[in-house]
């Protein structure tokens, strides 16, 4: 079934690798992004009839009241993503990733749709094993998390809604993003030959951005199983720690050397390892490993290096 889909934030890391993948799908997708980045990351979708774009922001109830109303489903993945954006511009994220989505669920009608990517950097660091399921406590440490914990609460008061709660995401996208921490080291993989660990130790959960994409198509697809529910969205394969990620990188770059710090913290101090059991009880499986990914990622980063200053 073919249904009128609002994907804020669409033209984004997720988005611009989950938009095709929906029109693919044969729906009707409409984009509100601000393109914030300059990003160019859906110009191959233009030629698609059920493709439509609005540049706008998604906190102006003017913007968002009518594009809404047509809606069967709403995808939100417009935010300030990530502890550094947002505690570089702490008001952004407050009005964007809280605010905008509690307006955006006022004007939304019961019977609509919602499916929304929250996060499992909310567990922060788990029990004393550091496993964590859905019913674990959530203790988020960055500004980003909490707004996410805060808005799935309300989120889960609706019955038709599914919060995908999204591992660290890796993979090539059309709008690319350097700072992940699987393309951050690969890309330092490829250009610096060298990364430099600070509690190489602590573990986290990875997801492909292509499956990511996938989970969405998969809500869609069991929305009456699975509405009114928290999922973990990972790799189970992946639960490694920051040293067993660079050991994934070494075995295809074997020039690559990384070494721990003799001294000093990771201002991120994520540390869990996480259960995808209750998705993959749905019949979700991702479909790309960490090192397929990361195959990948050494080919993108044959072609992208950030050079905005120096002339080399």
């Amino acid at each position: 079934m073919a249904y009128d889909i609002l994907v804020t934030g669409g033209a984004g890391y997720l988005g611009s690798t989950l938009v095709p993948a929906l029109l693919s799908a044969g729906h009707r997708v409409t984009v509100v992004d601000n393109f914030l980045f300059k990003q160019t990351s859906l110009n191959h979708v233009c030629h698609d009839p059920n493709f439509s774009v609005v540049k706008g922001d998604i906190r102006v109830e003017s913007t968002m009241a009518p594009l809404l109303k047509k809606a069967d489903i709403v995808i939100p993945l417009a935010a300030l993503v990530g502890a550094p954006m947002c505690n570089q511009d702490p008001v952004g994220a407050k009005t964007v990733n809280h605010d905008a989505i509690l307006m955006m669920l006022r004007l939304m009608s019961r019977q609509q749709r919602i499916l929304m990517p929250t996060t499992n950097s909310a567990y922060g660091t788990g029990d004393e094993n550091n496993f964590c399921t859905e019913e674990s406590p959530l203790r988020p440490i960055s500004l980003y998390a909490r707004e996410k914990v805060a808005i799935e609460g309300e989120l889960m008061q609706r019955e038709n809604a599914i919060s995908f709660r999204l591992a660290t995401v890796f993979g090539m996208s059309p709008r690319m993003r350097i700072d992940l921490l699987v393309n951050d080291f690969t890309y330092r993989a490829v250009h610096d030959r060298f990364v430099v660990l600070f509690e190489g130790d602590f573990k986290r959960n990875y997801i492909h951005v292509r499956d990511v994409a996938r989970v969405f198509l998969h809500g869609l697809a069991n929305f009456e199983h699975m509405r009114g529910q928290i999922y973990n969205v990972g790799l189970t394969e992946a639960n490694v720690s920051k040293r067993e990620l660079c050991q994934h990188i070494a075995k295809q770059l074997p020039e690559f050397v990384f070494v721990d710090a003799p001294v000093g913290k990771d201002p991120d101090q994520r540390n869990y390892i996480v259960s995808n059991a209750k998705l993959e009880a749905t019949g979700f499986k991702p479909a790309v490993t960490l090192d397929a990914g990361i195959a990948e990622l050494i080919k993108g980063f044959t072609m992208i290096k950030n050079t905005i200053h120096g002339n080399v």
